[in-house]
C-alpha cells in the first residue's frame, strides 16, 4: 500500500525534550487562527503543495472527524471508522479500519490545534501579500530526531485564516502549501466521505480490515 500524504504529517519523533519556549504573542494569533476552524461545521479548500522542483494541486474537505482528501493520483476518504485510500495509477483502493491515535494530532481534522502539543513557537515576522497583511509564525518539534526542522504558518491578520505553510525536514528539503480557495460550511452529505466503488470502474477492492 503506497504511502499516504497528509497535510501536515511530517512529524515521527523520538525521545528528547527541549526546554519549551512559547511565544505569547505567536500563541495569541495561532488560538484565534484555530478558533476561527473549530467553529465551523465543515470546510473545503482547494491548495498546492510546492517542493524545490515540482508543484501540485490538492482538495481537502473535512467534517468533524471525517474527512476527504484528494492529491497527486490518490484519494483518501474516511467517515471517521473506516479509510479508504484509492491509488489512480494502479486502481486499487485499500480499506482498513481508521485510528485517529496512529497519526495523533498530525491529521486532517486536527492540522489546526497541531500546535498544541509537541511545539515550540514564535512569532517572525509581518508579510504583505496581494494587499494582505499575514504574520508569520515559526514552529519547531520540542523532541530532538524528528523528520522536520521547522513549520512556518502565514495567518491572514483581518479574518485568521491561514494563507499558507511551509515545512523544512533535517536535510533543508522545503514543502510550500498554499491555500487558494476556502469554502466555510459547505453542505456535504456524510456519504461524501465514504468510498463508493460504483464511481470507479474495475477498481481492485484490497480490504485490510
Amino acid at each position: 500500500m503506497k504511502r499516504i500524504l497528509y497535510i501536515g504529517l511530517f512529524i515521527a519523533g523520538s525521545s528528547g525534550s527541549l526546554l519549551a519556549q512559547k511565544d505569547k504573542r505567536a500563541e495569541t494569533i495561532l488560538d484565534a487562527m484555530s478558533g476561527k476552524y473549530k467553529a465551523l461545521n465543515s470546510y473545503q479548500a482547494a491548495f498546492s503543495y510546492a517542493t524545490d522542483r515540482e508543484t501540485y494541486k490538492g482538495d481537502i474537505a473535512v467534517k468533524g472527524k471525517m474527512f476527504r482528501l484528494k492529491t497527486a493520483g490518490q484519494e483518501v476518504f474516511t467517515d471517521g471508522k473506516v479509510m479508504s485510500t484509492y491509488v489512480k495509477e494502479s486502481n486499487e483502493v485499500n480499506i482498513q479500519d481508521y485510528d485517529a491515535s496512529a497519526t495523533g494530532d498530525f491529521n486532517p481534522t486536527k492540522v489546526y490545534t497541531m500546535y498544541k502539543k509537541g511545539f515550540n513557537y514564535a512569532y517572525l515576522r509581518e508579510q504583505k501579500v496581494a494587499g494582505r497583511t499575514l504574520d508569520v509564525i515559526e514552529l519547531k518539534p520540542e523532541k530532538k530526531n524528528t523528520q522536520i526542522a521547522n513549520v512556518q504558518i502565514s495567518v491572514d491578520r483581518a479574518d485568521k485564516s491561514v494563507r499558507t505553510w511551509q515545512t523544512t525536514d533535517k536535510n533543508g528539503k522545503r514543502t510550500v502549501y498554499t491555500i487558494s480557495k476556502f469554502t466555510p460550511n459547505p453542505n456535504l452529505a456524510d456519504s461524501y466521505f465514504v468510498f463508493d466503488k460504483a464511481k470507479y470502474p474495475g477498481v481492485e477492492v484490497v480490504d485490510l480490515r
